[in-house]
């Protein structure tokens, strides 16, 4: 996947696009994509009996404080695989 070609969305703040790394629900492992080769990797592996209860991701074409793009929370009643790319609002 290449994230340049991938717009922040058609009407931001209000109508988004989202990249999803971790579907709701998923396993404690932690997703990341890479920028450069656009392949999703294994970050780390969470100890904790934690889950994520949204789908969690990036909007891309944005930068937060921590130099990564900002981070979202996509509310479905289903998880979204990861690598999709979803319009939010």
């Amino acid at each position: 996947m290449d994230i340049a070609r991938i717009g922040v969305g058609k009407s931001p703040p209000y109508d988004i696009n989202a990249v999803i790394e971790i579907p709701a629900g998923g396993v404690p492992v932690k997703y990341e994509l890479d920028k450069d080769s656009g392949a999703l990797f294994v970050d780390r592996f969470l100890h904790t009996a934690m889950f994520y209860p949204a789908n969690y991701g990036f909007i891309p074409h944005t930068l937060s404080n921590d130099g990564d793009p900002c981070d979202i929370m996509v509310v479905s009643h289903v998880p979204v695989v990861p690598g999709a790319v979803i319009r939010s609002r």
